[in-house]
């Protein structure tokens, strides 16, 4: 259940065009997770029984990308980075209502434990490729996130290619389809990663800028909205209004202020 003022404002959500959200972990119960990227089971229903309840569509990425005159309602493309093991629980979630998400996965580490420093993540391994077969199977999307989520914008040329190339190699063979969408990880890109990105082969890319998915006019730089731990339906709901983080109850008092102020102008 959301609150009012929010479901108030989420009649409006969606006029601006596309929103993605970007997920990395769903744990077991409903308390709130230690790792901000992480958010609840309880959490996590309670926000896709929301977007289903007002009638958002689903789409894939790769979906949204190939065809973006076709998702002029309401479209939220649900996002996974990583490939953590406990998304199996939360492709299940989406399978039951019938939608459907992208998930980038690092090539290096499929089936095993993350091979990159650990900033309090979830323990044990990544999704394998046989999950991985029967996931894209259902109707879900596999993208790419380098072979071993290295901070591109730190790497060289020769590294840079051989990141987004080697992944996109690795996880073609093992799923026997085409990989077109890709992540940066960390969100870290600039031109020159935006540009081997397209030179790599694939068609989208996205980032962790917030706003509009579509807003910049280029896809390999569409914008996404972080679903955080202390997130729930109803600051979801915010987000898709505003298109922003900044959905605190101070930030939403203030544009409630501004929009009151501008209508008693002469």
């Amino acid at each position: 259940m959301i609150d009012p003022f929010s479901n108030y404002l989420h009649r409006s959500a969606g006029q601006h065009g596309p929103v993605m959200l970007m997920y990395h972990s769903v744990t077991g119960g409903g308390g709130r997770p230690n790792w901000p990227w992480a958010v609840s089971m309880q959490r996590f229903r309670d926000q896709l029984d929301f977007l289903a309840e007002t009638g958002w569509a689903t789409p894939t990425m790769a979906e949204l990308v190939a065809a973006p005159e076709k998702w002029t309602g309401r479209t939220a493309v649900i996002t996974f980075d990583d490939g953590y093991v406990d998304n199996l629980a939360a492709w299940e979630e989406l399978q039951k209502r019938g939608m459907r998400a992208t998930w980038f996965m690092v090539s290096g580490s499929v089936g095993r434990e993350p091979s990159w420093p650990t900033d309090g993540r979830p323990a044990g391994r990544l999704l394998n490729a046989a999950e991985l077969r029967t996931m894209q199977a259902s109707g879900m999307e596999v993208g790419s996130h380098t072979a071993n989520h290295v901070r591109l914008t730190q790497a060289d040329d020769k590294l840079l290619s051989a990141e987004l190339n080697d992944s996109k190699a690795a996880l073609e063979d093992a799923l026997g389809s085409e990989i077109s969408s890709f992540a940066y990880p960390y969100g870290a890109w600039d031109a020159r990663c935006a540009s081997a990105v397209r030179e790599s082969g694939y068609r989208a890319a996205c980032t962790t800028r917030t706003g509009w998915a579509l807003r910049d006019d280029d896809p390999y730089l569409l914008r996404r909205l972080t679903v955080f731990n202390t997130d729930t339906a109803g600051s979801l709901a915010r987000k898709l209004y505003f298109g922003s983080h900044e959905v605190s109850w101070p930030a939403v008092a203030r544009y409630a202020m501004q929009r009151l102020t501008s209508r008693m102008r002469p």
